[in-house]
């Protein structure tokens, strides 16, 4: 059976996915995240030095993890390091039912996104006829109905990208625009300040100009305050942590609190958990 994409499902009903991105390259850590209760996580191999069979390992250990109480399963979405069909390919024939795609500056890029992820006739996907994602050949009508259940998120992380929204958003397969603010602030003038006014008022205009278009938007935003205004204007899949910021701040902090002068523990520390 094709598995169900919830995750596609939730955007094309308008609905809003809150999800936290992930760049620790270890299934370790993926399986503990997917049981957190977060609607998606975003495993990303741009930044990291995760490959495709490491990912593989990944993905199996977020379907492996065992949903928070009352919390729908974490969807896993996919960052190839780049808008390249032979890694779309490599990444979607493990089971990858999501992808987000880095860099795509305007309609030509992303019609060549949706090639990648369909077979032919629509696309250019290779055909392979025993692969993770129809269960090793089990689903025998998965090259006929896989294009149903992928996902295609693309990135506009430039002024020239954002210029093209409308074009990107027309182009039949793309399901969601997904705003880059980190690179979108050097594009605009301002390297290392995301959060500048000209920076936040560009993405609020993209955001009402993605979703104007039928389209979702989407944003990595881990400053909350802000997070919750994105949503407000109709962003739809927001990740609003970042796994190796949670884990930095709390160790700085921890070690912060117990190098403060004259602070000692107040009582030895409990054997019963960490």
């Amino acid at each position: 059976m094709l598995p169900i994409n919830h995750f596609k499902k939730a955007l094309r009903a308008g609905q809003s996915q809150i999800g936290v991105w992930s760049t620790i390259p270890s299934p370790f850590v993926s399986e503990l995240i997917g049981g957190a209760g977060y609607d998606w996580v975003l495993l990303d191999t741009e930044h990291t030095p995760t490959d495709v069979p490491l990912m593989l390992s990944q993905l199996q250990a977020v379907a492996a993890a065992q949903p928070a109480p009352g919390s729908p399963p974490t969807h896993a979405v996919v960052r190839p390091a780049w808008n390249d069909p032979v890694l779309i390919k490599r990444y979607l024939d493990i089971g990858a039912q999501t992808l987000l795609l880095p860099f795509v500056q305007n309609a030509q890029e992303a019609e060549a996104a949706v090639r990648a992820i369909r077979y032919a006739p629509e696309g250019i996907r290779g055909m392979g006829g025993s692969t993770r994602a129809s269960n090793f050949g089990r689903t025998t009508d998965y090259a006929a109905r896989a294009a149903e259940e992928l996902c295609l998120l693309v990135q506009v992380e430039t002024a020239e990208a954002l210029a093209q929204i409308e074009a990107i958003a027309a182009i039949d397969g793309i399901d969601g625009i997904f705003i880059g603010p980190a690179d979108l602030s050097a594009s605009l003038g301002y390297p290392g300040q995301a959060r500048h006014p000209a920076v936040n008022q560009a993405i609020d205009d993209a955001i009402r100009r993605i979703r104007a278009c039928g389209k979702a938007p989407g944003i990595l935003m881990v400053d909350e305050a802000r997070a919750r205004q994105c949503l407000d204007l109709g962003a739809q899949f927001v990740a609003v942590a970042l796994d190796t910021v949670l884990l930095r701040d709390g160790l700085d902090g921890t070690a912060a609190r117990f190098r403060a002068p004259g602070q000692v523990p107040a009582s030895p520390a409990s054997t019963s958990g960490y």
